[in-house]
């Protein structure tokens, strides 16, 4: 007798050997993809969920469901000095993946052909783990939660995603019309893709399917079908399903990646005008509730992306907009390591010059609504952010030296005054973790 599972999982191998994903040129490099490398950056989560400052030398990561190595290559981008681990089903995958880190120069990386469901023979214990576009793919999600929590930090955080099947409802339904039609018995290939697209040319343009599965992207680029309409394997959940899921797995919710583009109240008009029932619950529904009303009002993601790991590992102080002027007095700030870049830096002295505002989302798209823009005065307090950490009290003397005058009253500024100003220029920023913050320990 056959065991279902194990035939899904070599479809899934085979279709992978085959095609292995993502297809990026060897050559491409990730090292320009700020927001991309924000993600991979384990500095981000560790912030977010301890408001703690990671060093990544020698750190060990996992890149489980590795595919061809695009990932583990903006891992090792993202996290200098850190060992990259890749494992994937796919033995044609895994060499592409070490090709692919040695041809960009980084040594410090191994992959193995091995499921995630095996990881417990690596022998190794990581400090972050990032399973991407895999785990919606896996029989059991839970098995593969399980798994990679078997071999994580007790400190240590794990990215992973599932596909949502609120916002892909009719890939869904377009496999199941060309499981029908017996393009999935094997693994798809470029034989299948064209059936596809020989079937969906044929469609009328009214014809529900072909509009909401179909445009011109599909055309120029004929291998999507393979990941989208003859995914093998491929399964949709909901938030709710995700929760049970980390239930299950006894790991604890971090937060969503992207989780400014999951904010409930932006979603509506006017946030100061919700409706009654909403303004009076919104305060005391939990994480949960809010991302699945989301979900039932704006089903825009394709990725249910999040961060988790082992349960009672938060440890989050008083928040920002609570700390006292010794708090602040105390802390050294720092930029995100992602914004350190000299063209970044640059572009901040042009602005300055010009007078013109400085839009932060140009670098990193965080926020739902509107960029992040500030006055390019006030944003030259940040430029020593470039060279190193500095102590909070060193930029509010920077900015009495660039803003001595008040000019509305023409008396000098003071130092509470300029304590404030900061305090909310980095407030602002600190929300989307443009920069962090290292609170320090004072004598009380």
């Amino acid at each position: 007798m056959t065991n279902p599972t194990s035939d899904l999982k070599e479809k899934i191998r085979q279709q992978f050997e085959a095609t292995p994903y993502p297809n990026n040129s060897l050559e491409e490099s990730p090292k320009n993809k700020l927001n991309l490398l924000y993600v991979y950056n384990f500095v981000t989560p560790f912030y977010l969920r301890n408001q703690e400052l990671i060093n990544t030398k020698d750190k060990l990561i996992l890149d489980a469901g590795c595919g061809s190595g695009y990932t583990s290559l903006a891992l090792a981008e993202a996290n200098p000095d850190a060992k990259i681990i890749g494992v994937d089903l796919s033995a044609e995958s895994v060499k592409l993946a070490r090709q692919r880190l040695q041809y960009h120069g980084f040594d410090n990386a191994e992959f193995y052909t091995l499921s995630i469901e095996d990881l417990s023979q690596l022998g190794m214990q990581f400090d972050y783990i990032n399973c991407d576009e895999t785990l919606y793919l896996l029989p059991e999600p839970v098995l593969g939660l399980q798994a990679m929590k078997s071999v994580l930090q007790p400190h240590g955080i794990i990215h992973t995603n599932l596909h949502s099947y609120r916002q892909r409802f009719f890939y869904y339904q377009a496999q199941e019309l060309f499981q029908l039609m017996g393009f999935l018995d094997d693994a798809p290939q470029q034989f299948e893709a064209e059936l596809v697209r020989e079937t969906m040319r044929a469609l009328r343009d009214d014809v529900v399917l072909k509009q909401k599965v179909w445009d011109d992207t599909f055309e120029q680029s004929p291998s999507l079908a393979l990941i989208n309409h003859l995914l093998q394997g491929d399964k949709g959940y909901t938030v709710k399903q995700m929760f049970t899921m980390l239930q299950a797995a006894d790991l604890e919710f971090i937060s969503m990646v992207e989780w400014r583009h999951w904010e409930l109240i932006d979603l509506f008009k006017n946030r100061d005008d919700l409706p009654a029932f909403l303004a009076m619950s919104l305060p005391e529904l939990s994480i949960e509730e809010q991302l699945h009303i989301f979900e039932l009002l704006h089903p825009a993601h394709r990725l249910l992306d999040f961060w988790c790991g082992h349960p009672n590992q938060a440890n989050l102080p008083e928040r920002v907009a609570e700390w006292t002027l010794r708090d602040w007095q105390s802390t050294k700030v720092h930029l995100h390591p992602q914004l350190r870049t000299e063209q970044i830096k640059q572009d901040l002295i042009n602005c300055i010059a010009q007078g013109r505002l400085w839009s932060v989302g140009n670098y990193i798209n965080l926020p739902l609504k509107g960029p992040v823009e500030l006055d390019p005065t006030l944003a030259a307090c940040l430029l020593p952010l470039w060279e190193g950490e500095q102590p909070f009290d060193s930029l509010v003397q920077r900015w009495l030296v660039i803003k001595p005058i008040n000019i509305v009253t023409l008396k000098p500024t003071s130092y509470e005054q300029a304590c404030y100003q900061i305090q909310s220029l980095l407030s602002k920023l600190e929300v989307f973790l443009y920069v962090l913050l290292e609170r320090g320990v004072y004598n009380s």
